[in-house]
C-alpha cells in the first residue's frame, strides 16, 4: 500500500485532469495508518499536491486539501517548516477558505514546536498574511488565525515579533476593516494579555488594549456590551485585575452602575457589569469588593426585587456565585433584612416563575445554603437555617412539591437543594419531622429517569456521611439509608410469585 502511494504521487506529474488520480491517492492515504505514512513521507515530495491545489476547480481543491491534511498530520513540524513553508504561505492567498484553514492550522502546529518556531518568526510576510486573515469574511478562518497568533505569543520572542515590529502596524490596519474585525483583534489581544504579566505589558504598550478600554465610555451601547464582556475575560487573571484597577477601569464600571438608573439603555450593558463584579468578588474577596463598590450589591438587590425577568435571572445567578463562598455568605448576612427580603423573592420565583428562572433560582438557593462541615459554627448554621425559613412558610414542603413534579430539570434542582443542607443538623431535624420524607427518599419508584435516581443517591450519600445523621434520624432510619446506599441507585427488589394449580 505504501508503494502505491508513491506511485500515485508520481503519476500526478503532467496529468491535465488529475481528479481520478487524486481520488485514488486520497483513498490510499486515508487507508494507511499515520505511523506508516510518517515512515514513508520524508522521502516523498508533496509539491505536486500544493501545485494542483492552486486550481480554480473546487472538487480538485477539496481532494488536495484532504490529502495534504493527512500527509502533513504525519510529518514533524520542523520538517513541514523547512520543506513546505513557502507552499503554506502561498496557501494564505488562495481564494478558497479551506486552503487558508489548512495553511493557518499548520502554522499553528509549527509554532508549538520549540525547534520549528523560528522558521515562522523569521517570516514577516507569512505572519502579516495571517493577520490579514483576521479581516476575512469567513469567521472560521479568522478564528484559526487568532488561534495561531495566540500560540505565537506564548513566547517572549513571539511577543517581540508580533508587537515590536511592522506587524503591529498590520494589526492596527486590519482593525480598520470594520467594527466586527476590530473586535476580533481585541479578542486576540485580551487572550494574549491573559497569558502572563509580561504578555499584558506588550499588549498595553501596543496601545490596542487602552483603545479597547476607551470603548467602554463610547456612545454606542452595543459596543459597551461587547467591551464589558472582553474586560470580564481579562479580569479572570490576577495580573489582569491589577491592570484594570490601575487604569481606573473598575471604578469606571462602578460609576456606570451608579448612573444606570438615568440611562434608558442601561438594560443592555447592566447585566454584563453585574456579572463582572460578581466574578470579581469570588476571585478576590467578596467583602473587599462590596465595601469598595457598594453600588454593585445594591444594584443586584434592586434587580432581584424588580419585575424584569432578564434582570432577575442575572441577579439570582450573581447572588449564587457570591454565596458559593463562606465569606460571600457572611457579606450577604451583614445586609440584614434586605437580603432576607431578596431571598424570600427568590423562593417565590422558585415556586411560581417560568421553568428556566425556577431552575436558576433553585441553583442559586443550593449555592447559598451549602455549608462545608468544617464551617459548621453555631453562627453559620443559624444563618443558614434563618435563610431557609425565609424562602416560604413551609420550605420543606415547597421543595418536596417541586421534587415530585414530572419535569426533570426542576425535579433534580430541588433535590440538589436538599443535598446542600443534608449535612446540617437543623435541616436533618426538619427532614425527620416532615411526614413521609424518609419514605420518599428511599422510594426508588418515584424517580422517573437515570439523572433523578443519581441525584437521589447523592442525597442519601450526603445524609449517611454526615456526622450528626445517626443521632438526629435514629438507628432505624439511619440503617434504611445505609441499606439504600449499599444497594445503589438502580436496585430493584425481586418479587417472587407462586403458581397455584387451577388458578386462571
Amino acid at each position: 500500500m505504501a508503494a502505491s502511494v508513491e506511485q500515485l504521487l508520481s503519476s500526478l506529474s503532467g496529468v491535465e485532469e488529475p481528479i481520478e488520480e487524486l481520488r485514488s491517492l486520497k483513498t490510499a492515504t486515508l487507508a494507511l495508518p499515520l505511523s506508516t505514512l510518517a515512515e514513508r513521507l520524508p522521502a516523498l515530495r508533496l509539491e505536486v499536491i500544493f501545485r494542483l491545489m492552486a486550481s480554480p476547480d473546487r472538487e480538485q481543491v477539496d481532494r488536495c486539501v484532504a490529502i495534504l491534511e493527512r500527509f502533513l498530520q504525519a510529518l514533524e513540524p520542523i520538517h513541514i517548516a523547512q520543506t513546505y513553508k513557502e507552499d503554506l504561505q502561498r496557501g494564505l492567498y488562495h481564494p478558497d477558505d479551506s486552503v487558508k484553514l489548512l495553511s493557518i492550522s499548520q502554522v499553528g502546529r509549527i509554532v508549538e514546536s520549540s525547534e520549528a518556531i523560528t522558521e515562522i518568526l523569521n517570516n514577516q510576510e507569512l505572519l502579516k498574511q495571517i493577520i490579514m486573515c483576521i479581516g476575512g469574511d469567513k469567521i472560521s478562518v479568522a478564528k484559526e488565525a487568532i488561534k495561531s497568533l495566540s500560540k505565537i505569543s506564548q513566547s517572549t520572542s513571539g511577543l517581540d515579533v508580533l508587537f515590536g515590529s511592522n506587524l503591529l502596524a498590520s494589526l492596527k490596519a486590519v482593525m480598520a476593516v470594520s467594527d466586527v474585525v476590530r473586535y476580533r483583534v481585541y479578542e486576540l489581544v485580551v487572550e494574549i494579555s491573559s497569558m502572563s504579566a509580561e504578555s499584558l505589558s506588550f499588549c498595553a504598550n501596543s496601545g490596542i488594549l487602552s483603545q479597547l478600554l476607551d470603548e467602554l465610555s463610547g456612545a454606542d451601547v452595543l459596543v459597551r456590551v461587547t467591551c464589558t464582556e472582553m474586560i470580564t475575560a481579562l479580569a479572570v487573571t490576577h495580573h489582569g485585575r491589577q491592570y484594570l484597577a490601575q487604569q481606573g477601569i473598575i471604578d469606571r464600571m462602578s460609576n456606570m452602575i451608579l448612573g444606570a438608573d438615568s440611562d434608558p439603555f442601561s438594560g443592555f450593558y447592566l447585566p454584563g457589569l453585574v456579572k463582572f463584579f460578581g466574578n470579581l468578588a469570588v476571585m478576590d474577596s467578596p467583602q473587599q469588593i462590596c465595601e469598595h463598590y457598594p453600588a454593585f450589591l445594591q444594584k443586584v438587590f434592586d434587580m432581584a426585587e424588580g419585575h424584569e425577568t432578564t434582570m432577575i435571572g442575572v441577579a439570582v445567578d450573581t447572588l449564587g456565585i457570591m454565596g458559593s463562598t463562606v465569606e460571600g455568605k457572611q457579606v450577604l448576612q451583614k445586609t440584614g433584612p434586605r437580603f432576607n427580603n431578596v431571598f424570600k423573592r427568590i423562593g417565590h420565583h422558585a415556586k411560581n416563575a417560568a421553568t428556566e428562572l425556577r431552575v436558576r433560582c433553585l441553583d442559586s438557593i443550593t449555592s447559598l445554603l451549602s455549608l462545608p462541615e468544617d464551617h459548621h459554627t453555631e453562627d453559620l448554621l443559624a444563618m443558614s437555617e434563618s435563610w431557609f425559613s425565609c424562602l416560604s412558610n413551609q420550605p420543606m414542603d415547597l421543595f418536596r412539591s417541586i421534587a415530585t413534579q414530572p419535569f426533570p430539570e426542576l425535579h433534580c434542582s430541588a433535590l440538589k437543594v436538599f443535598i446542600a443542607i443534608a449535612n446540617q443538623s437543623w435541616a436533618q431535624k426538619q427532614m425527620i419531622e416532615s411526614p413521609g420524607f424518609i419514605e420518599y427518599i428511599v422510594d426508588r419508584t418515584v424517580d422517573p429517569d437515570k439523572d433523578s435516581k443519581d441525584i437521589k443517591f447523592e442525597l442519601v450519600k450526603a445524609l449517611v456521611n454526615s456526622k450528626t445523621i445517626a443521632e438526629v434520624f435514629g438507628n432505624q432510619h439511619y440503617l434504611r439509608l445505609r441499606a439504600y446506599l449499599r444497594d445503589g441507585p438502580y436496585y430493584v427488589k425481586a418479587i417472587s410469585t407462586v403458581a397455584v394449580e387451577g388458578a386462571e
